[in-house]
Order: structure tokens, then C-alpha cells, then sequence
């Protein structure tokens, strides 16, 4: 085999290998996760803005980019362990959330998700609600 071929068939193989890893990622549905009405109905205290944002993003890098992903595609490292997808933060089905179901969820946790009520206050929860209000789809 020449060097030519040899090239275009590692070429192909990645291609292909991106392609159906990509293809995995998207059809990891998430799992229901149901939120208390008391806290689906929450209002967030903590004003939007950069200072918020940047304490959100903190936090985030710290806790969560490891699972979700830096930009919240759920392709962190460690997310690619887990049994669960850890999910799309920039997708729709995130963002339709209201802020209260993103409090709730990172609080209380659940299952592979762990609880961060113990770990960092409610402010610093909301910080992060508000970082990861950012995360957006990529034209």
C-alpha cells in the first residue's frame, strides 16, 4: 500500500470515527428529571450581568466543565465515564428550563449528578445558573 492510500484510509477512519461518536452524543436522550413546582417557579435573586458571570464561570470550571464540558456539551472527561449522558447545556431542552429547574437540579442532585447544597451556597448556585445561561449553540 502506498503512503497516499495509507493517508486517505487513516483520513476516512477519523472522519468516521467523529462522525459516530458525535452521532452517540446526540442521541443520548436525557432522562426526565422532575422539579418540585416550588422550585420550577423560583426567581432568581442574583442579578445577570459580567460580575455574576464571572463568579458563575469559577464555579463552574471548578465543579461541573469536568462532566459538562467547558462549554457545556457535555463532553468533559469525566462525562464520557458516566453511565448517563450529563447532557446539553447549550441546547434547547436546557435553556427552556426555568432558572429555579437548574437550581433545584444542581442543589439536590441526582443519581451520577451530585448535590452541591453542601459544597457551595445558594448564591454561588445562582451565579452558576446564570454562567450557564451563556452557553449558546454554535452557528
Amino acid at each position: 500500500m502506498n503512503i497516499f492510500k495509507m493517508k486517505s484510509s487513516v483520513a476516512v477512519f477519523i472522519f468516521v470515527s467523529i462522525i459516530l461518536i458525535s452521532m452517540t452524543i446526540q442521541q443520548n436522550p436525557v432522562k426526565p428529571w422532575p422539579v418540585p413546582d416550588d422550585y420550577k417557579n423560583m426567581t432568581n435573586p442574583v442579578e445577570k450581568g459580567e460580575s455574576s458571570n464571572n463568579a458563575g464561570k469559577a464555579l463552574y470550571d471548578k465543579y461541573c466543565a469536568s462532566c459538562h464540558g467547558k462549554t457545556g456539551l457535555g463532553d468533559g472527561v469525566k462525562g464520557r465515564a458516566l453511565k448517563d449522558f450529563p447532557g446539553d447545556f447549550s441546547g434547547e431542552y436546557y435553556q427552556n428550563q426555568t432558572d429555579g429547574e437548574h437550581f433545584y437540579k444542581t442543589k439536590v442532585g441526582r443519581g451520577e449528578m451530585p448535590k452541591y447544597e453542601d459544597r457551595m451556597s445558594d448564591e454561588d448556585i445562582w451565579n452558576m445558573v446564570n454562567y450557564m445561561r451563556t452557553f449558546k449553540k454554535a452557528d
